[in-house]
């Protein structure tokens, strides 16, 4: 009896084996950013998934290992989201604060389970096919499904960041083909190491001697993508003089909590205004300062102490606030010139569901309480913007923007010359700002662009187009800091070409695969 109740607990082990393993090699995956940043997990967190999608017989649970790893390294690497409950700030209660921040957290980590699902969905009907076409394939739809991802509303978590801010040289590869190449990478040496673990099993089994080559490709594919990467890094950063520009950053500081009231905004005037002055009298050229940093519109803007700052002191300020658009408002970065003169404004155009905006909003306005702390409609910005300022043309970056190198890549294409990134993180918790310091990373290697980076309480950095930060703020601290930039003109092969890697492996792998079943038709044909 004992006997056999120890069977079916080992049976029921057995099953259960390949959901707990997917689904803590995905929290593994998860680990690679921070708060742990452990991002080297990122080249074998992936081979258990691909092990048992390639190896698993058809059943109705196929595809709940890799729904299940999905959730694990999408909601593990964005838990940070659990940050802003309380909303009680915006007026939202406490328990309805809890279910939405839960809803929210739920839905993006079930979101990214789907995705990994469809991947290995095609996978399955690759079981019977040559290892190193199931590679090509797999690494071919894992990009082209972060490309369809990257396209919607809702992404950040591509397995490219997970080697930032840590990998330079490997992030390197982004100027070549944007972040999906640095994926690519990721998903070949998992799928070869894989494919080998594989392989060999098959080997023990039918206990032959067997050489893994897979492993051996695996090493040297890792080795030689690095070596690629290191090439890149190593190339000198040109610094003309007459292209260098000194730039002030001032992190406020200010508790959303305060920023609807008075006080809030008094402290936001003195704030900013006296480290405006700071930064002037230290001969800066123009003072950067974060994503809402006096919460007012543009009709208001003029009569404020920072602008009479601007008009005294005649430096150059990019201030953060509101813009009108009709009954509606954007969150905006005007450009005031040495006269205290608006002269451009970039509005941000990658707004956050439930965050800036209802989606659906006919059918969910009445259901969901809306969060923004203005009265009007929030609006995004144009998708074709240009920022043009008094040292030439910037590129812009509000807040959220950040997880979509399309944006940079687009303005660094149409002239661009430096970057400008304005955010406020505060009701979050640290790790964040530091992911979307990460992601800022990114976006300078992959447009070889110089970055500015002003939020509200962290973290404010300057980083240069190798992606190393020059200076980075402390955490919910009033600081103001400046550096010397440099405006460039270079145009990376990504930027130019935008990602021409993913549609050349979707157009390769689908080719190889129709000569390979064709060939088997053929042959069935001719040996009936």
């Amino acid at each position: 009896m004992q006997k056999k109740q120890n069977k079916k607990q080992r049976e029921r082990l057995t099953t259960l084996l390949p959901y707990l393993i997917a689904l803590a090699s995905g929290i593994l995956m998860g680990l690679t950013v921070a708060p742990v940043g452990a991002w080297f997990l990122a080249w074998i967190a992936l081979v258990p998934l691909w092990v048992i999608v390639v190896t698993s017989t058809k059943g109705k649970n196929q595809f709940l290992p890799p729904f299940l790893w999905g959730i694990g390294y999408h909601g593990v690497a964005l838990s940070w989201i659990t940050g802003i409950h309380p909303m009680t700030w915006l007026g939202v209660p406490w328990l309805p604060s809890l279910a939405i921040t839960l809803f929210c957290w739920g839905f993006i980590s079930v979101l990214g389970g789907v995705f990994v699902a469809i991947w290995a969905a095609v996978m399955v009907r690759l079981a019977g096919q040559k290892p190193w076409l199931r590679i090509l394939i797999g690494t071919a739809v894992w990009c082209g499904l972060e490309s369809l991802w990257s396209a919607g509303p809702l992404w950040w978590s591509s397995l490219a960041y997970t080697q930032s801010p840590h990998n330079l040289v490997i992030l390197h590869l982004g100027q070549l083909s944007g972040p999906n190449t640095v994926t690519a990478a990721i998903v070949a040496v998992n799928g070869l190491i894989a494919e080998g673990w594989t392989n060999h099993q098959d080997a023990f089994a039918q206990k032959r001697l067997f050489v893994n080559k897979y492993l051996a490709i695996a090493t040297g594919l890792l080795i030689s993508l690095h070596l690629i990467g290191f090439i890149l890094y190593s190339r000198p950063i040109a610094q003309l003089p007459e292209a260098a520009l000194k730039v002030g950053i001032i992190q406020g500081n200010i508790p959303n909590r305060l920023l609807r009231s008075s006080e809030g905004f008094r402290r936001a005037q003195e704030n900013y205004t006296s480290g405006y002055i700071t930064l002037a009298n230290q001969g800066v050229d123009a003072v950067l300062t974060p994503e809402g940093a006096l919460p007012i519109f543009q009709r208001n803007l003029l009569g404020t102490a920072l602008v009479a700052a601007v008009k005294e002191k005649g430096v150059v300020a990019w201030i953060g606030a509101f813009g009108e658009r009709g009954d509606s408002y954007t969150i905006s970065l005007f450009t005031f010139n040495s006269k205290g003169e608006i002269v451009s404004r970039y509005d941000k155009a990658k707004l956050v569901p439930l965050g800036e905006y209802i989606p659906f909003e006919g059918i969910l306005g009445g259901l969901v309480q809306r969060l923004s702390p203005l009265d009007a409609h929030q609006v995004p910005g144009s998708a074709n913007q240009l920022f043009d300022t008094p040292f030439g043309r910037a590129i812009a970056s509000i807040c959220y923007e950040s997880a979509f190198p399309e944006q940079f890549r687009r303005q660094a294409a149409a002239g661009g010359q430096f970057i400008l990134s304005s955010s406020n993180d505060a009701h979050y918790t640290a790790s964040m700002p530091f992911q979307h310091h990460a992601q800022d990373i990114m976006r300078a290697i992959e447009t070889d662009r110089w970055s500015a980076r002003a939020t509200n309480t962290g973290y404010s950095a300057f980083v240069d187009p190798h992606g190393r930060t020059l200076w980075i703020s402390g955490y919910n601290t009033y600081e103001t800091h400046a550096e010397t930039i440099y405006r460039r003109q270079t145009q990376t092969l990504y930027v130019r070409w935008d990602d021409w890697l993913t549609p050349l492996l979707l157009i390769s792998s689908g080719g190889a695969w129709l000569v390979i079943r064709g060939m088997n038709k053929f042959t069935n044909f001719r040996n009936p």
